[in-house]
């Protein structure tokens, strides 16, 4: 794989907009760990952690972001945020609205039902917020994210029957609600608008799917694994993506939860650089 459509993210070293999530390490180190590693691109992270000008003074790419917005309330509008959030974007030359439907409770580990008026407003939000986005030469992506509305098979299914909105493809978060990423990969490769690169512990997912222990949970315990180390087909992945002309972004996410305080010198570069290193030396001959 080329270094040029490869990313990171923030998350990958434990900065996550989650209340409480562990150690939140500087936004220096982490961009002084990417460029050490060579790796050029990167996405912003929580908002306000990587701004463009600081991504920019570290001769890093930004490439986008993750933006959770409450999509299924009808008395809740979403659009002025997400504007804010795209005109934040478009400001630092980064391309890629990653959208989450955000259940309106803090952190992953519970989720309301939704009701068919509920799914009814988040369909019509999401087109609107795909077309917003285009206008502004920006590509919007919906997130399958554990712990939102759409997490499972079924709603991801709706998401792509019932909208014309791009996908993300996480493949572990699908993973672990229950989605076979490969699968997905292969039918739906294109709608498939970002792609987030996890390897994951299938034991640990499927704890999580059965309720038989929380979703930070199992993050902290090493439910994501550097690329090649864990359970996911990727190779199989990324050759149905790359056969179907998928041109997009790579971002390496192997969501990390970090002891605070965390021991000294203590991180997840190691981590990382294994990730990279397998990433990059993948072809789709594999």
């Amino acid at each position: 794989m080329r270094r040029e459509r490869i990313a990171a993210a923030p998350i990958s070293w434990g900065v996550c907009e989650v209340p409480g999530w562990g150690h939140q390490l500087a936004p220096d180190r982490v961009l002084t760990e990417m460029t050490q590693l060579g790796i050029t691109a990167s996405e912003f992270g929580p908002d306000g952690f990587l701004p463009g000008p600081l991504l920019a003074a570290y001769g890093v790419t930004a490439v986008g972001g993750f933006v959770p917005a409450v999509l299924h309330d009808p008395d809740h509008d979403p659009l002025p945020d997400v504007r804010a959030a795209l005109d934040r974007f478009t400001a630092a030359g980064a391309r890629t609205l990653v959208l989450a439907a955000a259940t309106g409770l803090d952190g992953y580990d519970e989720r309301p039902q939704v009701d068919a008026a509920g799914w009814r407003t988040l369909l019509g939000r999401l087109d609107e917020i795909a077309a917003l986005a285009g206008s502004l030469g920006v590509t919007a992506a919906l997130h399958p994210h554990v712990g939102t509305v759409v997490e499972g098979p079924e709603e991801v299914d709706r998401v792509l029957d019932g909208s014309g909105i791009g996908l993300c493809l996480d493949t572990g978060h699908l993973l672990v609600g229950g989605t076979d990423p490969v699968a997905l990969a292969r039918r739906a490769a294109s709608r498939v608008a970002h792609v987030h690169l996890k390897d994951v512990d299938a034991p640990a997912a499927d704890a999580v799917r059965t309720g038989r222990t929380t979703y930070t949970a199992a993050v902290t315990a090493g439910l994501y694994r550097p690329l090649g180390a864990g359970d996911l087909d990727l190779p199989s992945l990324l050759t149905s993506l790359e056969s179907a002309g998928y041109p997009g972004w790579y971002v390496m996410e192997q969501d990390t939860v970090l002891p605070s305080p965390p021991p000294p010198g203590a991180g997840p570069l190691p981590d990382i650089q294994s990730s990279l290193t397998w990433l990059q030396s993948w072809t789709p001959e594999q």
